[in-house]
């Protein structure tokens, strides 16, 4: 089943699909106020994401509190960074690539 990256208003979504429409209709189901604004098929069946793009350095721990502000917003990476931020008193930098680390590794 071929791979394909959606990019919505907020989110990028990697999703396994059997055609464009199908992958369409994944992004549809997940947000179905957001409008597509890019939808490719992938030339391979992986996704990579560098962390040094993300302005990652060096180890990342899994962080249970980050994955469970993720939990909580669904995976609406921006509302999980306001949730961690309040829960851990953390600045929005921090939030963010703490969040963002999270992301990349599956939450």
């Amino acid at each position: 089943m071929p791979l394909f990256e959606v990019e919505t208003e907020s989110h990028i979504i990697i999703t396994w699909a059997q055609d464009q429409d199908a992958a369409a209709a994944v992004v549809t189901d997940a947000y179905p106020t957001e409008k597509v604004l890019r939808l490719i098929r992938r030339p391979r069946d992986t996704w990579v994401i560098s962390k040094s793009a993300l302005g990652i350095s060096g180890p990342v721990d899994v962080c249970h509190t980050a994955r469970d502000c993720l939990s909580k917003a669904h995976g609406d990476k921006v509302h999980a960074i306001r949730l961690y931020m309040h829960e851990t008193g953390t600045d929005l930098e921090r939030a963010r690539k703490v969040i963002e680390s999270n992301m990349v590794m599956g939450w």
